[in-house]
């Protein structure tokens, strides 16, 4: 599965089925927050969908909520792909041109209930956004809340509005927290289909239908907090 390499920053304005920046919600909240300038803009709105949206990976990935960037803001939680989804459709309320990107990265501190329901420290389709920002591309990874960090032991990613913001290299302790590995272009829109279809095949324990009932990576980090 292979996004494009060259979007253009007219498509990234276009809202779409998933990243509905044209939805009631989506455009009253991007309004909301926005800034003097449009990196000031970015970054209010990357530190809503960072730390107001709560990170889960046990989410319903059959469900096409699970990746519309409306249904994430009204539910407050999301996994990276319907929280890039939300970053880029609120990006795009507020004129900022966004794109979804999709990468594979080697996770070395999930939680270890995660590591086991998943079977790998390889995490494959991670959502970020693409913005386009005072004439250039910049990658931004809204994925981990403010206290979710906190629980691993990693600092919240900030993001400055003028350079790439991608996931933590390294905890507190120095250890390797994140690297990505291979880069899957970007999208105009979220590929629900195939997206899910190569999301089972690669991860059945956690994709089924429905979700993993009762689970929640905030209690798991808790309770496995980093000394």
């Amino acid at each position: 599965m292979k996004g494009e390499t060259n979007l253009s920053r007219e498509d990234a304005l276009k809202p779409g089925i998933f990243i509905d920046s044209d939805a009631p919600l989506i455009i009253t909240t991007a309004m909301a927050h926005r800034g003097a300038n449009p990196p000031e803009t970015a970054q209010n709105l990357y530190l809503l969908t960072r730390d107001q949206i709560r990170y889960d990976p046990y989410v319903d990935y059959t469900d096409p909520d699970t990746y519309r960037a409306s249904a994430v803001l009204n539910h407050g939680q999301g996994y990276c792909v319907g929280k890039a989804s939300l970053f880029a459709a609120l990006c795009r309320a507020a004129g900022i041109p966004a794109a979804l990107g999709l990468a594979d990265v080697r996770n070395h501190l999930a939680t270890p209930d995660l590591l086991v329901r998943i079977g790998t420290d390889i995490f494959h389709y991670h959502g970020f956004v693409a913005l386009y920002l005072e004439e250039r591309w910049l990658k931004v990874s809204p994925t981990f809340n403010a206290t979710l960090c906190a629980k691993l032991g990693v600092a919240p990613l900030p993001f400055d509005g003028v350079n790439d913001a991608l996931l933590q290299p390294f905890n507190h302790q120095g250890q390797q927290f994140m690297a990505y590995l291979k880069d899957h272009g970007r999208w105009q829109d979220v590929p629900f289909v195939p997206l899910l279809a190569e999301m089972q095949k690669l991860y059945p324990r956690i994709t089924m239908k429905g979700g993993v009932r009762g689970a929640s990576m905030e209690r798991e980090a808790e309770h496995n907090r980093p000394a």
